[in-house]
Parts: C-alpha cells; structure tokens; sequence
C-alpha cells in the first residue's frame, strides 16, 4: 500500500446525463452530480462538499432530494442497479440506506422522486422493463410495484402529489397516469387518451390539477387526471435570436418549427418553465383560476465566442428554486449552471432579466489536453467544445477561456505561465495570455498536434505529428530537431528534469529516450503487443514508467523493463509521478485513480478513487508536490490533494514563488490611461464648479442673516417691554398669595385641635368594650368542654349496638348465596341443550338461503353482460354531450365577460353621480366653515398679539449668538487658503524628487547594461578555456607519438596565442574593472542617500497631509453645523412671516372706531 494518497479537494464540471441534476438543499447550497460525485456547492462561501458514489458504478443516472431537504437519493447503473440515499445533514453526508430491486433484474432507475413526508421513494426503471417501485426506504421495503407501458415508449418523470402521500403521476411519450397506493399495490386512477402525445415533464399545482409540458412546446393542464385544458404561451422572439436562425437557416441546418418544454416548477405564485432554448417563463396565478406569463428570463450570449454564438441554443434540462424563493437555478444540456435572483423583480418589471453563471463556465464536451506551469498556481484545459480554459487550482476561479472555431487537440503551459502552445488540425499556435484574453502570437505548420509539451527551463517546446516529434527553440522559433523513429502515432512525450532527454510512447508500442542536444534516440523498448498510452519520468531521470492496453504498468531503465504490476480486468490511460518520488499515479479506463507505492510492487497493491464516469485522459502533478489533476471524457476537472496517511501536506523540494506578473497589450494600457486623464480632468471640473456655487451661497446667506438680524432686533425691544409689564403683575399675584396662606394656616391649626379632643373620647369607650367581650370568651369555653365529653360516652355505646346488628345480617346472606348457586347450575344445563337445538336449525337455513343466492348469482351474470353493452353505448353518449358542454361553456364564458363590462360602465356612471352629489353637499359645508374660520381667526389675532412681544425677545437672543460665529467662519477661511498654498508647494516639491528619482534610475539602467557586457565577457572567457582544456586532452592522448603531439601543440598554440598585445589588455581590463567598481559604489552610495531623503520627504508630506485632512474634516463639520442653525432660523423667520401677515389680514378686517361711530344711528 502506498504511504501517500490523494484525498479529494474539489471538482469542476457538470454530468448531462443524470435526470434532476441540479436541486437546493438550502438556501445558497445547490447539489449537482460532477465524475462519480455529488456536489453539495455553496454559492456564497465558493466552497464544495463532496458525496462519493460506489465504487463499482457505471455513473450516475438521477438524482431526488427530499421535500424537507434532508435526504438525497442518487441511482447508479452497474451489473444491478441501485439507489443510495443520503444524509444531508450530517456533516461527510454519510450513506443512510442502499435500496435494491431483490430478484429483479434491473439496469437503472431513470427517475425518482420522495413523498411529501420523505418516508416513500418511488423509482422507474429503464427498458425493456419499465417497472414503478415504490418503497419503505428507511426500513429498506418494496411497497409495490406495477408496469408502466408495454411498448418501449420512455418514460422521463415519475412525482407525488405534494398534498398526498398515497397519489403519484408518471409521464412520458404517450404516457399520463395517475396511480393511487391502496392495499398494498398501485391501482391506476385515470385513462387520458394521450398516445399521439409526447411529455417530457410535469408539476403538481394543487392537490387535483398537474400542468405538463409536451415535446410540441404545449402546457396541458389536467384535473383529476382528465385533459381540461391548455395554456397559451404566446412568446416573441429577441432580435438576436432572430437573427442567429437566420444566419443557421441560411447555412442550410435545420431550424426547429416548435420550441420544447423540457422543465416544470412549481411555486406559490404560479410556475416556471422552459420555453424553448435558452428562455425561462415565469407564469403567476389570476383570479380567474388561470396562468398568464408575466417574465421571461434569457441566458445571455456567449462572452468568450468569435461569432454569434448564443447562450439561447442551449436546451433547459431542470429547474430549481431556493426553499424562501428568492433564486431560481437552472442547467443545461451543455453542462452549464445558471442562476437568477427573483428578489427584484417585483421592484423592477420592466428590465430585461438574464441569467448569471452560478459558478463558473464549465467544459461541456471530452477533455483531451492538461497542462501546468511552474511559476503560477494555473492549469490550462482544452477540449471538443472548441474552448481552452485557464484555471486557477488554488482560489478556484476560472481566470480566462477562448473558443475557437475547430477542436483544440492539445494545450501546453510555459513554465512562466505568461504563454501557452494549442495544437489544431492544421497548425500549431503560440499564444500569449493577457490580463483578459488569449491572443496568438507565432503559428507553426505542425498538422494534428495530438501532443506538445514546453521544456522545464521554458527555452524549447516539443510538438507531435503523426508519428514524427517535431523540436522547436521558444525564442527564435526554430526547428532544432526532427525525431523519427516511431512507425505508428505518438500518444505522450515527457521532457527530463533537466532538458537534456525526452520520452516518448506510441501505438506502435515503443518508448524511445531522445536526447536533445544531439537528436540522437539513446535508449529505446519496443513490446509490440502492448499499445502505449502514457509515460513519465522519475524524478532522477534514471528509469521510465509507461501504461499501456496490456493492463500493466511497467518501469523501464537502460533498454529493458526493471518492474512491472500484475494485469488488472481494466486497462490504464495515464501516469503521473510526484516530484518527491515516493508515489506513482496512474488513470484507469473506467475513470478511477491509482496510488502505488515506489519502488513499484510485485503484487497487486495500491488505494483506488473511483473519480470518473469516463476514461481518464491526462492526468499531471503539480510542481510543489500539493495537487494532482486529472480530467476525463465525462468533461469533467478533478483536483486531489496530495498527502500522507496521517493527513499531511508533502513537502515539496521547490520553494513554492508564485509570479504575480501578468501581459497587457500597449493599445489597453494607453486606452486605461486616456481613461484615468479624463476622469481626473473631469473631477477638476466638478471641484471648480462646486467651488463657484459655494462661493454663491455664501453670498446668499450673508444678505439673508442680515435682514433676519435687522427684524430679530425689532422684536427683542418689543418683547422686553412686554417682560416689564409682566414682572409687575407676578409682585401683586405674589402678594396675594401670602395673605391666603396665612389665614388657611390659622383654619388648620383650630381644627386639629378640636379632632384631638374628640378622638380621645372614642378611644376610653372602646377600651370598656373590649373587657366585657375577654369576660364572656371564658365563660363560653367552658360550656364547649361539658358538652365533648357527653359526646364521646353517646359515640361508644351506639357503635356497640351497629356491630350486633350487622352480623346477623350477613349470616342471612350468605345462606341466600348457596341457594342461587344451586340455581345456576341448573340454568347452565338448560342453555347448553337450547344453544345446540338453535345451532341445527341455523344450519338448514343456510342451506336454504345457499341455493337461492346461487341462483340469484347467474341471473345477474346475465344482466351484467346485457349492461356492458349498454355501457360502451353511453360511453359514446357521454363523450358526445362532453363535447356539446364545452362548446356551451365558451358561449358562456364570452356572455359572463359582455355581462361583466356592461357591469363596469354601470358602476362607472354611478361613481360619476355620487362624486357629483358630493361636490354640492362640500360646497355647502366650505361656506359654514369659512363663516366659523372668521371667528376663529378674530381670536387668534388677540393671541398672535401676545406672542409679538415674545418673539421680539428671541430675536434679540439670536442675533448675539450669530455675531460670534461669523467672526470664527471668515477665520477658519482664511485658515483653509493658508493651507491650500502649502499643499501647492509640497505639490511642486514632490514633482522634482519625482524628477530625480527618474534619472537616477536611468543611470542605475546604464550601469545595469555595463554590467551585463562584463558579465558576458566573463562568460566568453569561460568557454574559451573549456575549449582550450578539451583540447589539451586530445593532446594527452597522442603522447606516444610525438610528431601528432607536435603538430597538435603548435595548432593550439597558433589558434589560441595571439600577440602581445593581448598581455597588456589583460592588465588594461583590470584598472577598467578597478575604475568601474569605484564608480558602482559611488552611484550605490548616492542612490542610498537619495532614497532616505525620498523616505523623510514622503513622511513630512504625509504628516502635513493629515494635519490638513484632520483640520478640514473640523472645518467641514462647523459648517454643517451652521448651515443647520441657518435652516432653523429660516424656518423661524417664515414662522414670523406668516404669523404678522394673519396679524395684518384681520387687523384690515376690523372696522375702525370712526367707521362704527359712522355706523350707529343719529337720533
């Protein structure tokens, strides 16, 4: 057994095939099927827990999750199909139950669906059986079960009725029953004649009606299990899609006339369904008992497409809705996850709703290509959808993908990951990737690249053709090689850790070891019986490890197989080793992972991961040793993470450095800073503008607190006369009340005095009183001890007498009770002879009554098969009149709505005459309340006088308390423009240091450069003596000749000794190198010094910055505050205002003294 093993951490991909593949457990958790796992997602959090299937599947087929969400039940096919149910609410999700059909022999169950109290499941199998199984499933049980169709039409939905438990429905093509559980079997309730029609789902509305959708874009609504009705959908295309089945019924591909109505859903408003590709309707309920479609929501098109690729032609498979319906999930044919929040669409009708992936763009087709690069957490995906995807393995997150118009067939990664290579069918292209796109940079004419893989140093890239393996150099795209030797197709390459080998496998079987400095095959292994798969490299470079059909995995070193495993039943695909060598992975064909141990045993030994529904295509480790990543036909991405038994991370030999750099093109960068100069000119703008109108404001107020002050000042010197009047009045009330005081004091002293003398009295009385009651209470205890004691003595004596009495009465008892047991026994003699004459009679009257009721029996068989015909007769009848009852009932339905609209402009016309009388009756009333709103007026006058004389006082109280205030504003405004030039000049100060680190780092860059040529020369030199001692041993080995060692001498000696020059430049290169040195340490030491007087600039700026910030942010809330106090004071003076125009007004209508004198009457 291995000592380390891979444990599953997250996946990435959606199984079209499985029935209901997307429900909600909660409110942000979703579980859909990915490889050979259930995957609980949580929307919210991006995390995923996963639920394993078997082991010995063949994948999943449905899913069902329980109406209390607790339980989750998944079919798999294998030998014998099965069902295992979940629970959720444990925290792994462990198994609760696995259900079987016993003796039946069934190959999978393609629909289930739990009761609505979660004790029943219901599961149909597939063909040819087609058989409805209900069950106990917590007890393990088979309730019943019954067979669907005879013929072989499928059936796609089986579902209880959400308001009984014993009612379900089953639909398919030709197929609507209705089943009821009684009895212990499944009793069909309804025969719908629905041959000619072809249902691909339905939903439960209420406890009798189910709406169900046809192939013909139909929405059926059946009550009670009878055909009744069908629901318009009236659906208008959007110009884009209109347009794309232009553009395809040009091309000549067939464009469906009628859209399909593949899901139901049903929730409290109504329901959802599809209609057609790519839209969901949502249909609400109206009072009429009816649906009408009040939404639709789209998948929006393609973003990484080259054309008008559309998200609408994307075929809804199911529809799911969150349990407080605020989001509503959907998937595709296509392997996609939707979703949609439903929150808003009350608040806003009119926007257009569209759908959001609710994860991330999943693969939908085969993954043929997988690829990793050294420097970035980044795995590159191709596949037969025509898409690359660049992953991120450690946050999840898919970073980019581009579609192309033919399949990718390969994909490799640049170590840096900033480039990556796509094989196509007629080229190889070199891409870069961008912060958000792929771009292509160089193409090679390499035709069907099944593989190609960049070195580990980055500098070459191998790519595969046919049977040849082409080697090109990265930075001058080059053809270096061309390795034939291969006779049929290369199916893996692998480069060695130090780019100085390469392996390679074929269908030919043989592995051949390249080496590529030369281009020379240096080992080969050729077993042609065995068809190669894979192969890898051990981390020393030493030995090989290849897959083949053969069943084995063998390890090959120096020419020949070191170790190989036994056969297994099934064949593996692919092999990845980890770079601490201590684990061999290996893929298998039935999409399960293998851990063996290294060195490879001899038995059959290793921990298996059943991960995959398909076979594993590639599978690689990452480069610290964290990961390992496969991918297989069912297009899904699986990440495990690697560790030891005890549940540890492996140490990886590599740092784990992840490069943070990414590739802009120049148009995008320039594009983002014209962007950025707009913007901040914009904000310069809407500064100044804010400025002006301030300023203006300012000036309003000023004008306003002026005239408020002139009026406060007014109504403060009325209100201190009015004070002065009022102080005169408070002494002569003050003096009045002393004298009440005194004289109420004088009352209450003579008072309680008298209540003192007369409760004395009271008191003497009582206490006389008291005495005599003592006296009688003793006299009374006496008398009730006497009368005890006689008592007792009459009690004594009278129980004597009852005890005499009552012995003599049971003697006489129980003599009577022997003589009535006598009695019985007799009677018991006489009940039995009676019982057995009675049972002889009873017997020849059921003898009688047995021949007339069997005569009475053929009589009705008779009669029976004279009502049968009669019936199918009637039937005929009542289909007839059924026909004539709904014609009537449209008849009648168009009468109820002329009834109702004569109805409407009645109401109408009456509402007018009522509104009118209303009018009249108003018009009276406003003249009697202007009458009394006179008076009214009259005495407010009187009281708005006598609030004149307050207010004036108020004013006056203001005014001094706004004086001070302006004074502290013009301060802080001087304040505020004193700092405002400083920032100006630390502005300017900034601006030169910028200047002056920018030419120091142009220096710095011309030293680099110097430098750099140094470097090179070094390097030259190097070689140059490599060379010379090379050569030298070439001579060591013609010493025994020394003619050749002569000639050899003088050769070196002519080739590598030059003039004399050349001592004197040696000894001119070193003062050079003196005088660079000094001339480095001069510019390290004044860059330092540079860089602190940047470091205490930056930190005076920024202690300035925020004195000023603090200081503005004081400055801005006192003018807040005062801004308030003007609004109240506003408010106040409009108070004021209206209160001396009523003053006005009433004084106007009060007639003067000399126009009542003129009034009266002269004698």
């Amino acid at each position: 057994m291995a000592d380390v093993v891979a444990q599953s951490h997250y996946l990435l991909g959606l199984r079209t095939c499985v029935n209901n593949n997307l429900s909600f457990i909660d409110e942000h958790t979703v579980v859909f099927p990915c490889g050979n796992y259930c995957v609980c997602y949580n929307s919210v959090h991006k995390s995923q827990r996963l639920l394993p299937g078997s082991e010995k599947s063949r994948g999943m087929r449905a899913l069902a999750v329980s109406a209390n969400r607790y339980y989750l039940a998944v079919s798999e096919c294998g030998e014998k199909a099965t069902i295992t149910v979940f629970d959720l609410q444990h925290e792994q999700g462990r198994k609760k139950k696995v259900l079987s059909t016993g003796d039946m022999q069934v190959k999978e169950f393609v629909s289930m669906a739990f009761s609505p109290d979660s004790k029943y499941l219901l599961g149909q199998t597939g063909s040819p059986e087609w058989m409805l199984i209900l069950w106990l499933w917590e007890k393990q049980k088979v309730l019943a079960t019954v067979k669907i169709t005879k013929s072989n039409n499928p059936i796609t939905q089986v579902s209880f009725n959400p308001y009984n438990n014993t009612q379900l429905c089953v639909s398919g093509t030709g197929v609507f029953k209705l089943f009821c559980y009684s009895e212990g079997s499944l009793k069909q309730s309804t025969f719908p004649k629905v041959d000619s029609i072809n249902f691909l789902c339905h939903a439960w509305m209420t406890a009798e009606r189910v709406i169900a959708g046809t192939d013909t874009g139909r929405l059926l609504v059946f009550e009670s299990g009878d055909l009744r009705r069908e629901i318009k959908t009236t659906q208008e295309l959007s110009y884009s899609q209109m347009a794309m089945k232009r553009i395809r019924g040009s091309g000549g591909e067939a464009v469906p006339a009628v859209s399909r109505v593949t899901a139901i859903l049903a929730y409290s408003k109504g329901f959802a369904c599809s209609m057609g590709p790519g839209v969901v309707c949502l249909f609400e309920n109206t009072e009429e008992d009816s649906y009408r479609k009040s939404r639709e929501i789209w998948i929006p098109a393609n973003q990484w497409g080259n054309e008008v690729t559309s998200g609408e032609d994307q075929e809804i498979t199911t529809i799911c809705m969150s349990p407080a319906e605020e989001t509503l999930a959907i998937s595709t044919e296509q392997g996609q996850l939707y979703s949609v929040s439903l929150s808003s669409v009350d608040i806003s009708k009119e926007e257009q709703l569209q759908f959001e992936f609710l994860s991330h763009s999943f693969h939908s087709k085969s993954i043929t290509g997988l690829s990793v690069c050294m420097w970035k957490p980044l795995v590159a995906t191709s596949s037969l959808d025509h898409s690359v995807r660049i992953w991120n393995y450690e946050t999840k997150v898919l970073e980019l993908c581009k579609e192309f118009q033919e399949e990718p067939y390969s994909v490799a990664l640049h170590p840096i990951g900033l480039f990556m290579l796509v094989g196509f069918s007629d080229k190889l292209q070199l891409m870069n990737l961008l912060i958000s796109d792929i771009c292509t940079f160089k193409e090679f004419t390499v035709r069907s690249c099944r593989e190609c893989a960049f070195s580990h140093g980055g500098h070459m890239f191998a790519a595969v053709s046919g049977n040849v393996i082409y080697i090109f150099s990265t930075t001058s795209f080059e053809n270096i090689f061309n390795l034939k030797g291969h006779n049929g197709k290369v199916r893996a390459i692998e480069w060695s850790v130090d780019d100085s080998r390469l392996v390679s496998c074929g269908m030919d079987g043989a592995v051949y070891e390249w080496n590529t400095q030369t281009g020379k095959r240096e080992s080969e292994n050729v077993l042609k019986s065995c068809s190669y798969t894979s192969v890898a490299f051990y981390p020393d470079s030493r030995s090989i490890l290849a897959v083949g059909t053969d069943l084995t995995v063998k390890e090959i070193q120096d020419c020949q197989i070191l170790r190989e495993i036994p056969a297994d039943e099934v064949a593996h695909t692919a092999v990845a080793v980890a770079r601490s060598g201590k684990v061999v992975f290996t893929g298998t064909f039935s999409g399960a992972i293998r851990a063996v141990k290294y060195p490879l045993p001899i038995q059959k030994e290793w921990i298996q991961h059943q991960v995959h529904c398909g076979p594993i295509t590639k599978m690689v480790v990452t480069f610290d040793d964290q990961f390992l990543l496969t991918v297989s036909e069912d297009s899904c991405l699986s990440m495990w993470k690697i560790m030891d038994k005890e549940g540890r991370g492996l140490r990886s030999i590599r740092q784990k450095v992840h490069m943070e750099e990414i590739l802009i093109t120049k148009s995008d960068l320039e594009d983002k800073t014209q962007n950025m100069l707009e913007l901040k000119m914009r904000l310069e703008e809407l500064q100044m503008e804010n400025e002006y109108q301030l300023r203006l404001k300012d000036m309003n107020y000023n004008e306003k607190i002026k005239e408020l002050s002139d009026k406060y000042i007014q109504q403060i010197e009325a209100l201190k006369n009015a004070q002065q009047v009022m102080k005169t009045e408070m002494d002569k009330q003050e003096h009045e009340h002393q004298e009440l005081s005194a004289k109420v004091s004088g009352k209450h002293i003579q008072e309680l005095k008298a209540l003192e003398f007369s409760y004395s009295q009271k008191l003497i009385v009582e206490h006389e009183r008291h005495q005599d009651l003592q006296r009688k209470c003793q006299n009374m205890e006496v008398n009730y001890e006497e009368q005890l004691k006689a008592l007792a003595e009459s009690k004594s004596r009278a129980l004597e007498e009852l005890t005499q009495l009552y012995e003599a009465r049971l003697q006489e008892k129980a003599q009577l009770l022997t003589q009535c047991q006598e009695d019985a026994q007799q009677q018991q003699c006489e009940l039995k002879e009676m019982i057995r004459q009675v049972e002889e009679d009873e017997e020849r009257k059921i003898h009688d009554i047995q021949i007339k009721y069997e005569r009475k029996l053929q009589t009705e068989k008779e009669t029976n098969t004279n009502l049968k015909g009669e019936t199918t007769l009637m039937t005929q009848k009542f289909y007839s009149l059924r026909r004539q009852i709904d014609d009537r009932s449209t008849d009648i339905s168009q009468l109820k709505q002329e009834r109702q609209r004569l109805l409407g402009l009645i109401r109408s016309l009456e509402s007018d005459i009522e509104d009118l009388k209303r009018q009249i009756s108003g018009h009276e009333k406003t003249n009697q309340d202007k009458d009394e709103s006179i008076s009214g007026l009259k005495k407010k006058n009187q009281e708005l006088e006598k609030l004149k004389f307050v207010m004036d006082f108020q004013l006056s109280e203001l005014k001094k308390q706004t004086e001070p205030l302006r004074d502290s504003i013009t301060e802080k405004k001087e304040r505020i423009h004193q700092l405002e030039d400083e920032l100006v000049q630390m502005d300017k100060g900034n601006t030169q240091l910028k200047l002056a680190v920018t030419e120091l780092k142009l220096k710095l860059k011309a030293r680099d450069k110097e430098l750099h040529k140094e470097m090179q020369r070094v390097k030259d030199l190097e070689t140059y003596l490599g060379r010379l001692r090379s050569d030298l041993q070439n001579c060591v080995s013609l010493i025994q000749e020394p003619k050749k060692l002569r000639d050899s001498v003088q050769a070196i000696y002519a080739y590598y000794v030059q003039q004399p020059d050349r001592v004197e430049r040696s000894s001119m290169d070193e003062n050079i190198q003196q005088v660079f040195q000094r001339q480095r340490d001069h510019h390290a030491k004044t860059v330092a010094s540079l860089k602190a007087r940047l470091a205490t600039c930056a930190e005076e700026h920024e202690k300035t910055y925020v004195k000023i910030m603090k200081e503005n942010v004081t400055l801005i809330t006192e003018i807040n505050e005062l801004r308030k106090e003007l609004c109240q004071v506003r408010t106040q003076v409009k108070d004021y205002k209206a209160q001396v125009a009523m003053v006005n007004k009433s004084n106007k209508s009060r007639p003067s003294p000399e126009d009542r004198h003129k009034m009266e009457p002269t004698d």
